[in-house]
């Protein structure tokens, strides 16, 4: 594939909005369509982002023959289906974090991808954000000797209802899905996927996780303490401890614009991100990489690769077990 990728945006929702805008800053990137359970919403947002055709379903944006990638935006319980239903119309495939409900849904997704010989990539954009990339290359490289600890957390305080998806079990409901993906995820990038796993929450009467905490351990003697939460009003921080120094990333570490670097014996160092394109979110990182990927030939991406997203699905799950969440998807 060369000259400009053709997005397809499935689902209508506000981080569908910020893709999009952030796709159409790109040069050799163009949203060509959006598609929605219903025409009315698909049309309302294709006419506030300039895009071409709305659909009012999502049979009909994959079908659609100008459409080279799917963005999958839909709330996570719906990954499994929208994306199969995209790989299996012969579409590349970039899906929103959590990748699925659980790790048999992102099994099926790979194996339907690699079976297809299609793309396919989780929109994990930490992984994508310039400043995390630099964090990761210093702390391969020994900057701070080798990892102890991991601090990362994330949630706030919402007044959600018990009809809200976030207190929904069918839906996929709680903190951990949402919110608690990055934390889990930004250790797994450090770490790999831990050898060992606790896990405390407070759960909802619908029994979803409203505040939850984890411990995560490795061989090498390193843990992980993480958390999330949408009753509490969280930082949103994370510290990388090691035996000679630490990482501060004090704020929105999963798209940071700055850290700093606490080398021991010697003054801080704030490393920060260069000005990038005016207006964009951070999102873009995404659409670049599956760019980059797509016209390569490659089938996923070395900077989220598969085997690592489904390296973290099983961690969800394994968190899951053990505070006593189950959704009806897991039966």
């Amino acid at each position: 594939m060369g000259g400009t990728v053709r997005w397809g945006v499935l689902a209508t929702g506000g981080i569908a909005a910020r893709f999009t805008a952030d796709v159409q800053g790109l040069p050799d990137a163009e949203v060509v369509a959006v598609a929605s359970r219903t025409e009315a919403s698909a049309r309302d947002f294709a006419e506030r982002h300039g895009i071409a055709r709305a659909y009012g379903s999502w049979a009909e944006l994959v079908a659609d023959d100008e459409v080279d990638v799917v963005y999958v935006a839909t709330p996570h319980s719906a990954h499994h289906a929208a994306a199969s239903l995209a790989l299996r119309a012969g579409k590349h495939v970039l899906c929103e974090k959590a990748f699925t409900l659980n790790s048999r849904e992102a099994k099926e997704l790979v194996a339907l991808a690699r079976d297809r010989g299609l793309f396919l990539m989780e929109a994990m954009w930490t992984y994508l954000n310039p400043v995390v990339r630099r964090l990761t290359e210093l702390v391969r490289g020994g900057a701070i000797g080798e990892i102890r600890t991991v601090q990362a957390d994330f949630g706030f305080a919402g007044d959600f209802a018990a009809g809200h998806r976030l207190r929904d079990p069918d839906l996929g409901g709680g903190a951990l899905l949402d919110l608690g993906v990055y934390p889990v995820s930004f250790a797994h990038l450090l770490l790999g996927e831990p050898d060992r796993i606790q896990a405390d929450a407070l759960l909802s009467p619908e029994g979803v996780d409203l505040n939850t905490g984890m411990l995560l351990g490795w061989d090498s003697g390193a843990n992980a303490l993480l958390s999330c939460s949408i009753v509490g009003h969280h930082p949103t921080a994370a510290t990388v401890i090691g035996t000679a120094g630490r990482i501060d990333v004090p704020r929105d570490f999963f798209h940071p614009d700055h850290f700093v670097l606490r080398r021991a014996g010697a003054e801080p160092e704030t490393i920060t991100s260069g000005p990038g394109p005016q207006g964009l979110s951070g999102m873009q990182y995404e659409a670049v990489e599956v760019a980059r990927a797509v016209r390569a030939g490659e089938s996923e991406s070395p900077l989220v690769p598969l085997e690592g997203s489904l390296a973290v699905m099983r961690t969800l799950d394994a968190v899951r077990d053990r505070i006593g969440v189950r959704y009806p998807a897991d039966r």
